[in-house]
Protein backbone atom coordinates (compact mmCIF):
# COMPACT_ATOMS: atom_id res chain seq x y z
CA UNK A 1 0.00 0.00 0.00
CA UNK A 2 1.11 3.55 -0.62
CA UNK A 3 -0.01 4.85 2.76
CA UNK A 4 -3.42 5.85 1.47
CA UNK A 5 -6.44 4.44 3.20
CA UNK A 6 -8.69 2.24 1.06
CA UNK A 7 -11.57 4.28 -0.28
CA UNK A 8 -14.96 3.72 -1.74
CA UNK A 9 -15.02 7.24 -3.13
CA UNK A 10 -17.44 7.00 -6.08
CA UNK A 11 -15.15 9.12 -8.26
CA UNK A 12 -12.21 6.76 -7.67
CA UNK A 13 -14.43 3.76 -8.30
CA UNK A 14 -15.78 5.27 -11.54
CA UNK A 15 -12.27 6.08 -12.78
CA UNK A 16 -11.19 2.54 -11.88
CA UNK A 17 -14.14 1.09 -13.83
CA UNK A 18 -13.22 3.24 -16.82
CA UNK A 19 -9.57 2.12 -16.67
CA UNK A 20 -10.61 -1.54 -16.54
CA UNK A 21 -13.02 -1.02 -19.46
CA UNK A 22 -10.29 0.67 -21.51
CA UNK A 23 -7.92 -2.25 -20.84
CA UNK A 24 -10.64 -4.66 -21.92
CA UNK A 25 -11.17 -2.69 -25.14
CA UNK A 26 -7.45 -2.85 -25.94
CA UNK A 27 -7.60 -6.63 -25.51
CA UNK A 28 -10.65 -6.82 -27.80
CA UNK A 29 -8.88 -4.71 -30.46
CA UNK A 30 -5.85 -6.97 -30.17
CA UNK A 31 -8.02 -10.04 -30.72
CA UNK A 32 -9.63 -8.45 -33.80
CA UNK A 33 -6.20 -7.50 -35.13
CA UNK A 34 -4.94 -11.05 -34.56
CA UNK A 35 -7.91 -12.45 -36.47
CA UNK A 36 -7.17 -10.12 -39.39
CA UNK A 37 -3.47 -10.99 -39.55
CA UNK A 38 -4.10 -14.71 -39.11
CA UNK A 39 -6.65 -14.68 -41.94
CA UNK A 40 -4.36 -12.68 -44.22
CA UNK A 41 -1.36 -14.87 -43.47
CA UNK A 42 -3.25 -18.14 -43.85
CA UNK A 43 -4.72 -16.98 -47.16
CA UNK A 44 -1.34 -15.82 -48.48
CA UNK A 45 0.38 -19.07 -47.45
CA UNK A 46 -2.41 -21.16 -49.02
CA UNK A 47 -2.35 -19.24 -52.30
CA UNK A 48 1.44 -19.27 -52.32
CA UNK A 49 1.54 -23.00 -51.61
CA UNK A 50 -1.01 -23.80 -54.33
CA UNK A 51 0.72 -21.59 -56.91
CA UNK A 52 4.26 -22.69 -56.05
CA UNK A 53 4.36 -25.84 -58.21
CA UNK A 54 3.27 -23.90 -61.30
CA UNK A 55 5.97 -21.23 -60.89
CA UNK A 56 9.02 -21.95 -63.01
CA UNK A 57 12.63 -21.07 -62.27
CA UNK A 58 12.30 -17.72 -64.03
CA UNK A 59 9.70 -16.65 -61.49
CA UNK A 60 12.10 -16.64 -58.53
CA UNK A 61 11.52 -12.88 -58.35
CA UNK A 62 7.77 -13.48 -57.88
CA UNK A 63 8.43 -16.02 -55.13
CA UNK A 64 10.81 -13.65 -53.33
CA UNK A 65 8.37 -10.74 -53.72
CA UNK A 66 5.45 -12.71 -52.28
CA UNK A 67 7.62 -14.10 -49.48
CA UNK A 68 8.87 -10.57 -48.78
CA UNK A 69 5.30 -9.35 -48.51
CA UNK A 70 4.48 -12.19 -46.13
CA UNK A 71 7.54 -11.52 -44.00
CA UNK A 72 6.67 -7.81 -43.91
CA UNK A 73 3.14 -8.74 -42.83
CA UNK A 74 4.64 -10.98 -40.11
CA UNK A 75 6.89 -8.19 -38.85
CA UNK A 76 3.99 -5.73 -38.83
CA UNK A 77 1.87 -8.20 -36.87
CA UNK A 78 4.65 -8.77 -34.33
CA UNK A 79 5.25 -5.04 -33.89
CA UNK A 80 1.55 -4.42 -33.39
CA UNK A 81 1.37 -7.19 -30.78
CA UNK A 82 4.35 -5.65 -29.00
CA UNK A 83 2.61 -2.27 -29.05
CA UNK A 84 -0.57 -3.76 -27.57
CA UNK A 85 1.52 -5.45 -24.87
CA UNK A 86 3.23 -2.16 -23.97
CA UNK A 87 -0.12 -0.38 -23.87
CA UNK A 88 -1.71 -3.03 -21.64
CA UNK A 89 1.36 -3.09 -19.38
CA UNK A 90 0.92 0.65 -18.79
CA UNK A 91 -2.84 0.32 -18.32
CA UNK A 92 -2.46 -2.45 -15.74
CA UNK A 93 0.25 -0.50 -13.91
CA UNK A 94 -2.30 2.30 -13.51
CA UNK A 95 -5.08 -0.14 -12.55
CA UNK A 96 -2.85 -1.86 -9.97
CA UNK A 97 -1.84 1.53 -8.58
CA UNK A 98 -5.50 2.55 -8.28
CA UNK A 99 -6.27 -0.69 -6.46
CA UNK A 100 -4.11 0.57 -3.59
CA UNK A 101 -6.91 3.08 -2.97
CA UNK A 102 -9.70 0.52 -3.16
CA UNK A 103 -10.87 -2.09 -0.63
CA UNK A 104 -10.00 -4.95 -3.02
CA UNK A 105 -6.99 -5.53 -5.30
CA UNK A 106 -8.57 -7.86 -7.87
CA UNK A 107 -6.00 -7.64 -10.68
CA UNK A 108 -2.94 -7.48 -8.43
CA UNK A 109 -4.11 -10.54 -6.47
CA UNK A 110 -4.95 -12.41 -9.68
CA UNK A 111 -1.42 -11.81 -10.93
CA UNK A 112 0.05 -13.05 -7.63
CA UNK A 113 -1.99 -16.25 -7.95
CA UNK A 114 -0.79 -16.75 -11.53
CA UNK A 115 2.82 -16.35 -10.41
CA UNK A 116 2.23 -19.27 -8.00
CA UNK A 117 1.80 -21.48 -11.06
CA UNK A 118 1.32 -25.11 -9.92
CA UNK A 119 2.64 -26.42 -13.26
CA UNK A 120 6.18 -25.16 -12.68
CA UNK A 121 7.43 -28.72 -12.94
CA UNK A 122 7.59 -28.41 -16.73
CA UNK A 123 7.73 -24.66 -17.32
CA UNK A 124 9.53 -21.90 -15.44
CA UNK A 125 6.60 -19.47 -15.13
CA UNK A 126 3.06 -18.68 -16.17
CA UNK A 127 2.92 -18.58 -19.98
CA UNK A 128 1.24 -15.32 -20.84
CA UNK A 129 -0.96 -15.31 -23.92
CA UNK A 130 0.99 -12.32 -25.27
CA UNK A 131 4.25 -14.25 -25.17
CA UNK A 132 2.68 -17.18 -27.00
CA UNK A 133 0.86 -15.11 -29.62
CA UNK A 134 4.00 -13.14 -30.50
CA UNK A 135 5.66 -16.35 -31.77
CA UNK A 136 2.98 -16.95 -34.42
CA UNK A 137 4.11 -14.15 -36.79
CA UNK A 138 7.64 -15.56 -36.73
CA UNK A 139 6.34 -19.02 -37.57
CA UNK A 140 4.72 -17.53 -40.68
CA UNK A 141 7.95 -15.68 -41.53
CA UNK A 142 9.80 -19.00 -41.36
CA UNK A 143 7.24 -20.60 -43.68
CA UNK A 144 7.93 -17.87 -46.26
CA UNK A 145 11.67 -18.38 -45.92
CA UNK A 146 11.15 -22.12 -46.49
CA UNK A 147 9.15 -21.35 -49.63
CA UNK A 148 12.04 -19.27 -50.97
CA UNK A 149 14.62 -21.89 -49.97
CA UNK A 150 12.53 -24.59 -51.64
CA UNK A 151 12.35 -22.56 -54.85
CA UNK A 152 16.09 -21.90 -54.87
CA UNK A 153 16.94 -25.58 -54.26
CA UNK A 154 14.19 -26.88 -56.53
Amino acid sequence: MTGLQPSTDPIVVDIYKMAVEMADRVSARRATSNAFFLTAQTTLVAVFGIAMPSLDKASLFVVVAIAGAGITLSASWWLQLRSYRDLNTAKFAVINSMEDRLPARIFAEEWEILKQDPIKKWRPRYAELGAIERTVPWIFACIYLLFVAGRIDG
